[in-house]
């Protein structure tokens, strides 16, 4: 199993990007798929998951209406839309798949990690 995440950059305050990660090696439709991210000197923490189910996407009160999470199961695809960036949102991004029904935002219930994609918003 392979997760490939790619669109991280350097963006100004204000700004968007858009995060990409594809997963290879199973079907993940079931799964759910999630982002973290790493700011420097900090410890992982939970961005947005996108349940492989009927339930809704959550996402971190940091995010919220600023993120939007999606995925496209028939790609093995998940996305992350990142419009008004602030600077505290500089961190290594990492998107991650989680196995069995139970949701969580603890990066120790996921069981497949990506590389991570750096994001960069300067003030």
């Amino acid at each position: 199993v392979q997760l490939q995440a790619s669109g991280g950059g350097l963006v100004q305050a204000g700004g968007s990007l858009r995060l990409s990660c594809v997963a290879s090696g199973r079907t993940f439709s079931t799964y759910t798929m999630a982002w973290f991210r790493q700011a420097p000197g900090k410890e992982r923490e939970f961005v947005a998951y996108a349940p492989g189910s009927a339930y809704s996407a959550f996402y971190a009160d940091s995010v919220k209406g600023r993120f939007t999470i999606s995925r496209d199961s028939a790609r093995n695809t998940v996305y992350l839309q990142m419009n008004s960036l602030k600077p505290e949102d500089t961190a290594v991004y990492y998107c991650a798949v989680k196995g069995g029904r139970y949701l969580s935002t603890r990066t120790t219930e996921y069981d497949y990690w990506g590389q991570g994609t750096l994001v960069t918003v300067s003030s």
